[in-house]
């Protein structure tokens, strides 16, 4: 059962504890990349064998599978997530961003190219479970940033083939190419390359404690989008919500993972009684309900406050992944709102909504470090460089002040480089 805590009367290391509680598989993984990095195909498909329990002769998906994928779904699973691709696709659209160039009047010219990273790799769930949402929120900022290949991983079922639906939602994202590989050796392989599957500059995606542990150890190698941990919802609510869609919306988070965090912060007493006994109705007949119930009781917490600023300030501190303000002024308090990495604004803005269909990105930060970091966006798929040139006129005015600067940084040769077009 969620636990109810008034404010006064619970310190602030329960408010704000989370349940890391990550398996240490730093080793494992670390074995698992060496591996397919010296053998290539050969590592993943010992690892296909092992870890999946099929015996792959081709990794890559052909077009005749991909093509087949869209006729086997049902066209109401296709309608819909044409029309999430294309709110997804609207939104991240607003993100593009231009370089820019300055010409001073001395002949000095300075610039910022901004570009697309040449290949990524998105990293899908797969196996017994399908997010096709993933696909379409990893995939289609990467295409809107003109990212030229796309390269998708994701392991097999036991039939060896995989889910039709993420391959519809790849066909309809442009994905380019996909792979039936999965764990910590899809990681690998896309970091370092194999005979079969491409290496890519930066891989993104979620994925269990192998996979994110893997995508930890590549970093450097190729970028990443983040670590990510086990879902998380806040949601703030004054007394006016019913209490069955806030539970629904606690619950929405739990059945992720036992170790997914839903917490309420409310300024009724009343209202938090009213969402404990409606997860207690509405987690018996949940089919995660064993999750959703590990979660609710190992994570969950309802904390009644004294007013709206109090809960804001719980927020903030608590920095959550999903953040829903279910009060009569939820864009007034949006203001207030710090730390957060996807807010739901209203009572009927339910957390879904951004799983799924709205078009903000899916993938956010978590465990805290909205604090510092951002949602999955077309940035992640872009990198900058930057010029500059300075005409002779342009030099002679700055070489003196560039040459002492240096000097008081012990670094001669630095000095010497802008004196030297001076000296005759």
């Amino acid at each position: 059962m969620i636990k109810i805590f008034k404010k006064g009367d619970i310190q602030d290391e329960e408010i704000f504890s989370r349940n890391n509680a990550f398996l240490d598989v730093s080793s494992i993984v670390k074995d698992i990349i060496d591996n397919v990095k010296t053998n290539g195909d050969k590592a993943l498909k010992e690892y296909s064998l092992k870890f999946d329990k099929v015996d792959i002769d081709s990794f890559e998906v052909s077009d005749e599978e991909m093509d087949s994928s869209l006729e086997s779904v049902e066209d109401k699973f296709l309608q819909i997530i044409v029309e999430a691709a294309e709110n997804i696709t609207a939104y991240h659209s607003k993100q593009l961003r231009k370089g820019y160039e300055i010409q001073k009047e001395n002949g000095a010219v300075l610039g910022q190219i901004v570009m697309p990273l040449e290949k990524v790799g998105i990293y899908v769930p797969g196996g017994t479970a399908a997010y096709p949402s993933t696909v379409l929120m990893n995939a289609l900022p990467a295409k809107i940033a003109g990212v030229s290949e796309v390269v998708m991983v994701t392991p097999p079922g036991k039939d060896g083939k995989v889910n039709p639906y993420i391959l519809a939602a790849a066909k309809v994202a442009g994905v380019d190419k996909v792979f039936k590989v999965g764990g910590a050796q899809a990681v690998a392989a896309l970091a370092y390359g194999t005979e079969s599957v491409p290496q890519v500059d930066k891989i993104v995606g979620p994925g269990n404690a192998f996979v994110a542990e893997a995508k930890k150890q590549v970093f450097g190698q190729v970028a990443i989008d983040m670590i990510a941990g086990p879902s998380e919802i806040l949601v703030i609510s004054d007394s006016k919500s019913n209490p069955k869609y806030l539970a629904a919306d606690l619950l929405s988070q739990a059945e992720h993972d036992k170790n997914a965090t839903a917490v309420m912060v409310t300024d009724s007493f009343k209202l938090a009684e009213y969402v404990q006994n409606e997860i207690e109705e509405q987690l018996k007949d949940l089919p995660r309900k064993e999750i959703a119930g590990e979660s609710i009781d190992n994570n969950g917490k309802i904390i009644v406050c004294k007013d709206m600023t109090e809960a804001i300030e719980i927020s903030n501190r608590i920095a959550p992944e999903h953040l829903e303000i279910s009060t009569d002024n939820p864009f007034e308090l949006l203001k207030s709102v710090k730390n957060a990495g996807s807010v739901f604004l209203g009572r009927y803005s339910s957390e879904p909504l951004g799983d799924y269909f709205a078009g903000p990105n899916h993938t956010l930060p978590t465990m805290g470090t909205s604090r510092f970091s951002s949602p999955l966006s077309v940035e992640d798929f872009v990198k900058t460089m930057q010029y500059s040139s300075y005409s002779e006129e342009a030099l002679k005015g700055d070489y003196s002040k560039i040459a002492y600067f240096a000097r008081k940084e012990g670094l001669e040769a630095h000095a010497r480089a802008v004196e030297s077009r001076f000296k005759d």
